[in-house]
């Protein structure tokens, strides 16, 4: 949205676009209101990224309004927690939009793209965490990483992790997505010396109490530098690594 603003304002500079014509390009700014949804068009220019629909207990149409929307205002659009009706209504509406099934998202990327920031390794304990790690790993490469995915390397097997050291060593962020006890962001904390993002998921048995149990363990962590999110929350993991890459943080 930047981008678009500063390339519209140099070109009312130019001559070459009428102001009267700029008003009315800039005419949803900074909410659009569609009825079902107020849409916050002024959010790139806040914070940095636009607004992200979360798809979930909304109907398809809506999500499509919502998307076609933010796609003529930005270039692109990224959705989260969709289900099977709705990623196929947005790919029927949006031949080129990149559907993750297992992500549950769906993607429209911006062009040009967005800048690369960084690097984010994506790390979880077992394969059923990998639908919470995919999720983080796609907002993460929307929102402009590198992404690494490490996934089934957790303590159970503590050799899978030491062996898989090297794939993220020099990454900016680690995203450690884990179930169960919610150990392996510890176990990562005490390895490396990069900001760990840790994501709690509400896989494990009764105990588990649909992710609390991982969810305090991880938050007891005596590994220095480790942000915990909420319980599967895969999109504010990725966020958060967004803003700490950002920041310009120091590369090896």
């Amino acid at each position: 949205m930047k981008a678009r603003l500063e390339a519209l304002l140099e070109a009312v500079a130019a001559g070459t676009v009428s102001p009267a014509s700029a008003l009315d390009q800039l005419r949803h700014l900074p909410v659009e209101n569609i009825g079902d949804a107020r849409i916050d068009h002024h959010r790139a220019l806040r914070s940095g990224r636009a607004e992200v629909v979360l798809a979930s207990h909304k109907t398809a149409a809506q999500v499509v309004a919502i998307a076609e929307r933010l796609a003529l205002a930005q270039g692109g659009f990224l959705c989260t927690r969709i289900n099977a009706e709705q990623g196929a209504a947005l790919a029927a509406r949006f031949p080129a939009v990149q559907i993750n099934d297992v992500a549950r998202t769906a993607w429209l990327p911006v062009n040009p793209p967005v800048p690369v920031l960084g690097s984010v390794a994506v790390v979880t304990a077992g394969t059923s965490d990998i639908p919470v790690a995919e999720e983080a790993a796609v907002v993460a490469q929307a929102f402009g990483a590198r992404v690494v995915r490490v996934f089934d390397a957790g303590v159970a097997g503590l050799h899978r992790i030491l062996a898989a050291r090297p794939e993220f060593d020099g990454v900016d962020v680690v995203i450690v997505v884990a179930g169960m006890e919610g150990a392996l962001p510890s176990v990562v904390g005490g390895l490396i010396g990069k900001p760990v993002i840790a994501v709690p998921t509400s896989v494990g048995y009764g105990a588990s109490f649909g992710g609390i149990a991982a969810l305090l363990g991880m938050l007891n962590s005596c590994a220095e530098g480790v942000t915990v999110v909420n319980i599967d929350n895969g999109f504010g993991a990725a966020a958060a690594a967004a803003r700490i890459l950002s920041l310009g943080i120091d590369r090896p």
